[in-house]
Parts: C-alpha cells; sequence; structure tokens
C-alpha cells in the first residue's frame, strides 16, 4: 500500500538526514522527558476524578493498603489508566506505521476507516452470531479492520494517479461513515444491545477490567513487535519504492508485514476501547517535530506519546463534566478534528 509521490515527497531526505539535525543525545533526552510526563499522566490518572484522592492517599493505596474510600476509588482507577496507557500506544505507533507505509500524512486508523471496520464486525457478531467473549470480539474486530483497510486502498487506487493521500483519505472517510450506518442499521432492531453499543462505539476506557486487558495483551504486543521490526526498512521506503528496492528491501513484503502489525494494533484496541479516533494521526506528527523522520526513534515515540495523549484525554473527560464523565473518544476528536482540518490546508504535507 503506497500513495503516489508528489511534491517534495520525491525528494524525501535520506533516514541518516534527520539524525544529523537531531543528535542522539536530543533525542534521548526528549525520550526520558517524555517518559517523565506519562508518569505524571499516570498519576494524575489515578488520582483525579469524580472524588480527587491526596498525594498520601495514592501512595497508600499503590503500596497495597484499601483502608478507605480515597484508595479504593485508585484500586478501581488502576485498570482503567493500564487500558488507556496500551490503547494510547496501540494508536500512536499504529498511525505512525499508516502513515510511513502509505507515505500519507493524513493516515490515521479512524481516518482511514479502519476502526469503524472493526467496530461494524464486532457489531455484526453481537447482533446476528452471539459473540460476546473477549477473544470472539478481537478475532471479530481484526478480520474487520484488515478487510477494511483493503477494501480502502482499492478504492483509493481507483481512476488516473492511483493511491494519491487525499484519494486514500476521502475513501477512508466515506467508508467510516457507511459503516457507521451500518451498524445503526444493525443495532435498530436490537434494543437489547442498542445501549451496550451505542456507549462502546463513542470509545472509551471506563469500567476497564484486567481480564479484558490479558485477551488484548498478545494481540497488542504482536503487533507491535512487528511494527518496530520494520522500523528501519520503512526508513528505505521512505526513499521510493525503486530505490528502496535497490538497496535490497523487500518492499511488498515490507509494506504488508507492516501493515499488519498496525492491523492488529487498530482491531485489538478498538475491541477493548472501541473506535477512538485521531491518535494515530496527531501523535506522529509531533513525533516528527521531536526527532524527525527516522523510524528507528519515531516508533517509540509515537507509542509513548500516543499512551500520554489518551491518558490526559482520559483524565479531561473527567474533569469538564464533573461529576458526569465525557468518554475519552469525544476528547480525542475535539483535538484531533481541527488537527485534521490543519494538515489538510497544508499543500506541502500531500505525501511524506
Amino acid at each position: 500500500m503506497t500513495a503516489e509521490v508528489t511534491g517534495t515527497a520525491a525528494t524525501a531526505p535520506p533516514p541518516g538526514a534527520a539524525a544529523v539535525r537531531r543528535p542522539a543525545r536530543v533525542r534521548l533526552l526528549w525520550l526520558l522527558a517524555l517518559a517523565a510526563a506519562l508518569a505524571a499522566c499516570c498519576a494524575a490518572s489515578l488520582a483525579v476524578g469524580s472524588r480527587d484522592v491526596p498525594l498520601d492517599q495514592l501512595a497508600a493505596a499503590l503500596g497495597g493498603s484499601s483502608d478507605n474510600l480515597d484508595q479504593a476509588a485508585v484500586a478501581t482507577r488502576v485498570p482503567r489508566t493500564v487500558l488507556a496507557l496500551v490503547v494510547g500506544a496501540a494508536l500512536g505507533l499504529a498511525g505512525a506505521v499508516m502513515q510511513g507505509v502509505t507515505r500519507n500524512p493524513l493516515a490515521d486508523p479512524g481516518v482511514l476507516g479502519v476502526n469503524m471496520g472493526a467496530s461494524l464486525a464486532v457489531v455484526t457478531g453481537i447482533a446476528w452470531f452471539g459473540l460476546w467473549t473477549a477473544d470472539g470480539f478481537i478475532w471479530a474486530a481484526i478480520l474487520g479492520a484488515g478487510l477494511t483497510s483493503v477494501f480502502v486502498y482499492a478504492v483509493g487506487s481507483l481512476g488516473r494517479g492511483g493511491a494519491t493521500p487525499l484519494k486514500l483519505a476521502l475513501a477512508g472517510v466515506a467508508t467510516s461513515a457507511a459503516f457507521t450506518s451500518f451498524i445503526t442499521a444493525v443495532v435498530l432492531p436490537r434494543g437489547d444491545i442498542a445501549d451496550g453499543v451505542r456507549s462502546w462505539q463513542i470509545g472509551g476506557v471506563g469500567g476497564a477490567r484486567f481480564d479484558t486487558i490479558e485477551h488484548a495483551l498478545p494481540f497488542l504486543a504482536a503487533g507491535a513487535v512487528v511494527c518496530l521490526l520494520a522500523a528501519r526498512p520503512l526508513n528505505s521506503l521512505a526513499l521510493g519504492d525503486e530505490l528502496a528496492a535497490g538497496l535490497g528491501e523487500r518492499v511488498a513484503l515490507t509494506r504488508g508485514l507492516a501493515w499488519l502489525g498496525s492491523v492488529l494494533l487498530c482491531g485489538a484496541s478498538t475491541a477493548v476501547a472501541g473506535p477512538i479516533g485521531f491518535v494515530g494521526l496527531v501523535v506522529p506528527h509531533l513525533c516528527r517535530l521531536l526527532v524527525g523522520v527516522d523510524h528507528r526513534w519515531l516508533l517509540p515515540y509515537s507509542a509513548l506519546a500516543g499512551a500520554a495523549l489518551l491518558t490526559v484525554s482520559d483524565v479531561l473527560g473527567r474533569i469538564i463534566a464533573r461529576p458526569e464523565e465525557l468518554d475519552v473518544g469525544i476528547i480525542t476528536a475535539l483535538v484531533g478534528a481541527p488537527f485534521f482540518i490543519a494538515i489538510v490546508r497544508r499543500r506541502k504535507t500531500r505525501a511524506l
């Protein structure tokens, strides 16, 4: 899956060019700063909510104590925080890989319709096949994500010029809108599942349980490993398919494996948290400002930044509407939609 190379993409800098501008020491410092920010986000996620927890009670709860309401509140927020971390990391990493594979700055699991395809598969499984197990959700979501990615690329490749970034984005947005309507059509006759599906479809990490996370972890870990192993080949693909092949890269194999890793991440994330959008779009662009275009650095940064962004969004959702909560999918949409418009308006980002 690749997009037409236009504009500045045809003269994309070699993988080592970013390293000259950003020495490894600077990148390591930014990585440490990002890790510290992520730790602060985790502390805020455990302490902030409808009931704020003082630091001393937070420390006591983390030490295993559960003697009062403050400490009990922390215990209920631990799986929620863990889910926000793993889903945010998965979406950030998947977005960076999708943008690298397609050389499309608009690529994102939500924009390309992959998350909505996974959602449609899960909802169809629930409504028509009695699908209720965590493993069943994950397998259905991965299958739906994979089929949708193939469909969007096929539609975006039609016509003159092949799969340009704009055509892929339009195909993804149109597919996402169509699948949203299909989901509504599937759910409407089933009042017994409508409330649960409606809430899940917004995207959120509330009500997280460790047993659900444990079911998704093997798929998320496998997807992350595949994506990280593709970092160096993705640097070669940034030079163009012909040059990458001349350097000894198996272009089709690299692109297919990297896309498989991103589909695993998107499918498993959607199964456990719903279709959360824009994390995979915003995070890689911000990380490129810190570390450049070298995927060996960009992918780990995107995972950490994605985890931090989703955790912060979850905390903001608890604060804005106290004592009620806004699902994290609403917060990420409020942040990501203006960012998406800004990217579309920038003519120099037609391709990576």
